[in-house]
């Protein structure tokens, strides 16, 4: 088959499109809010906390690391569109954290993506605990204790791609990440991320999940050092082949 998206029609009973591009890792975002003194951010009692998934998200690089997160604008009537209180508050604060989605929290994520008044608190809604960001001083970002992944990131940019009314434009927003928390337990003994352990959910097409149980290995052959180490993600490893090779440490993948 084929069809030209927004000209001709797919002809099938479901549209193909998000299924063709799976799985999609999710952006569990928590930010926070700081009504009429956002030019002003303090802990005091105006504060209240956000937080929702994104299926648009992703990994941009890895030195120094960025991540994407992308929110389609909400119809707001008369052919205006207004953000998601995600992408305010990020923009706002200049800060958000990435919580990683697993198969135990599954049922509260999807709490949280419901769809609900401006203010209120997804943590509590969700039955989920709190803990705070530690490098984000400026404005502590709550993070979900319960997640063994957590990335605290200042704000970087927005990009805002046009959308199809009734649907908005997309605010697809970048962070830089200055902060990882891993859980001890979710180690392996060599010292990997163990996906076995961590169980991290996708979306896919539809109102489909997945789960990831499963992970094979593939080394591309013939590949310099340089490129293994940034295929591998390892800036100490790029570090160390760009020094070798006279290349310095700015040889970066």
């Amino acid at each position: 088959m084929f069809y030209e998206p927004g000209k001709t029609s797919h002809g099938l009973p479901h549209d193909p499109f998000k299924a063709c591009v799976v799985p999609r890792p999710i952006g569990w975002i928590s930010t926070v809010s700081l009504p009429g003194a956002n030019d002003n951010p303090s802990t005091g009692e105006d504060v209240r906390h956000n937080l929702a998934p994104y299926s648009q998200f992703n990994n941009l690089t890895f030195d120094p690391p960025y991540i994407v997160f992308s929110a389609n604008q909400q119809p707001a009537g008369h052919g205006q569109s207004r953000q998601k209180d995600t992408v305010r508050n990020v923009e706002a604060t200049g800060v958000f954290v990435w919580n990683l989605a697993t198969w135990d929290l599954r049922e509260a994520v999807n709490i949280t993506a419901e769809q609900v008044p401006h203010g209120v608190d997804e943590f509590e809604r969700a039955g989920l605990e709190k803990e705070f960001s530690q490098v984000t001083e400026r404005v502590r970002v709550p993070m979900v204790k319960a997640s063994p992944v957590k990335f605290e990131c200042v704000y970087h940019t927005t990009l805002r791609v046009p959308g199809t009314p009734p649907l908005g434009m997309a605010d697809v927003v970048i962070g830089r990440v200055v902060g990882v928390h891993i859980a001890d337990w979710a180690l392996s003994a060599d010292g990997k991320l163990d996906v076995k352990k961590t169980l991290p959910i996708a979306r896919c097409g539809y109102y489909e999940y997945t789960v990831l149980r499963e992970t094979f290995e593939m080394i591309i052959p013939g590949t310099d050092e340089m490129i293994l180490a940034g295929l591998e993600g390892s800036s100490a490893r790029v570090d160390s082949v760009g020094r070798s090779k006279g290349k310095g440490s700015g040889s970066k993948l």
